[in-house]
C-alpha cells in the first residue's frame, strides 16, 4: 500500500514546542499495523468528553494563576518584559537566580546534550511558572527557555519568590497546586510514552497543544510546527508522523490552513481507541 504525503497550500514548518525523552522499553501490548486498515470511529462527535480514570487519556490542568495580586504590585526584585518570538529568556548554564511566570504567550524549554543534540522538554502556555528549580537549590540552568510567540514574562528573583511563598498563603497554595499539576502531567506523559502506540501519543499531544481536556478554553488552531519536532516530542520518526497526520486528516480529525493545524475534538477517539 502506498501513502502520499499531503502538501497543503501553506508549508507546515515552523516553531518547535513540547517534547519529552524517555528510555525505550519492550512491551507486549498490541500495536496498530500500518499495512492494515484499522477500524476507527468516524469524526461525528464534536463535543469532547473527558476520558474515564481507566484511560487517563487527557489530564485536566489547574487554573491559570492570577498575578494581579500580589505579583502585579510594584516590588523590588520583580520585573516584567515582553519577548519576541524566538527570543531567549535564559540559556542552559546561566545562573539559576529567579523564577519566571508566563503572563501571556507561550514558552518552550529545551536541553542540549554534550554532543550538540537539542531536545524540547516542555511547551508552556500562559499561566505557567518555569525556572522554579532555583528554589530547590539549582545553581545553573539545566535547560534553555525561548518565547514561542510574542510573550509577556514576569521575572521574580529567588529571594522575593521565597518571601512571597512565606507571607502570601493564597499565592503559596496556588504555586503548590502548579507544582502538583506539573508532576501529574509528567507522570501521565511517562505512562503515555511507555504504554501507548506512537499514533496515540501523537493524537494526545495534539489534543494537549489545543488545550482540550484542560480548564482553559480550547484553541482549535495550533501554531505551525514541523513534523520533525512532533516526531521528537513523541519519540518516533518523521515518516511515521507524516503517515499518522495524513490519516488523521483523511478521517476529518485535523486539517491545515495558513495559521497552523485545525484540531477537531473528535481526535480524542484515537486516544481512547483500543
Amino acid at each position: 500500500m502506498e501513502f502520499k504525503t499531503l502538501h497543503p497550500i501553506c508549508k507546515f514548518e515552523g516553531v518547535s514546542t513540547m517534547a519529552t525523552s524517555y528510555a525505550t522499553v519492550t512491551t507486549t501490548a498490541p500495536r496498530f499495523r500500518l499495512d492494515l486498515p484499522s477500524s476507527l470511529p468516524t469524526p461525528t462527535h464534536h463535543r469532547l468528553k473527558i476520558a474515564s480514570n481507566e484511560t487517563n487519556a487527557l489530564k485536566k490542568q489547574g487554573p491559570s494563576f492570577d498575578l494581579q495580586s500580589p505579583l502585579n504590585k510594584f516590588m523590588p526584585g520583580k520585573s516584567k518584559r515582553e519577548y519576541l518570538a524566538g527570543e531567549p529568556i535564559f540559556s542552559q548554564g546561566d545562573p539559576a537566580n529567579a523564577v519566571f511566570y508566563v503572563q501571556s504567550g507561550k514558552v518552550k524549554l529545551t536541553v542540549v546534550s554534550m554532543g550538540g543534540k537539542e531536545a524540547v522538554i516542555a511547551h508552556l502556555p500562559a499561566g505557567s511558572f518555569f525556572g522554579e528549580a532555583a528554589l530547590a537549590g539549582e545553581q545553573r540552568r539545566v535547560s534553555s527557555a525561548y518565547s514561542l510567540q510574542t510573550s509577556t514574562i514576569v521575572r521574580i528573583e529567588k529571594g522575593v519568590m521565597q518571601e512571597l511563598l512565606d507571607h502570601e498563603p493564597e499565592f503559596a497554595q496556588d504555586f503548590r497546586a502548579h507544582l502538583l499539576t506539573r508532576n501529574i502531567r509528567m507522570q501521565a506523559d511517562l505512562v503515555d510514552h511507555l504504554f501507548n502506540s506512537s499514533e496515540k501519543r501523537l493524537a494526545r499531544l495534539l489534543m494537549l497543544m489545543a488545550n482540550f481536556g484542560q480548564e482553559t478554553k480550547p484553541i482549535p488552531v495550533i501554531a505551525k510546527i514541523s513534523q520533525e519536532t512532533l516526531a521528537d516530542m513523541i519519540g518516533t520518526t518523521r515518516s511515521r508522523v507524516s503517515f499518522f497526520l495524513n490519516r488523521f486528516r483523511n478521517l476529518g480529525y485535523i486539517d491545515y490552513n495558513c495559521d497552523g493545524m485545525l484540531i477537531n475534538s473528535s481526535l480524542v477517539n484515537i486516544v481512547l481507541h483500543d
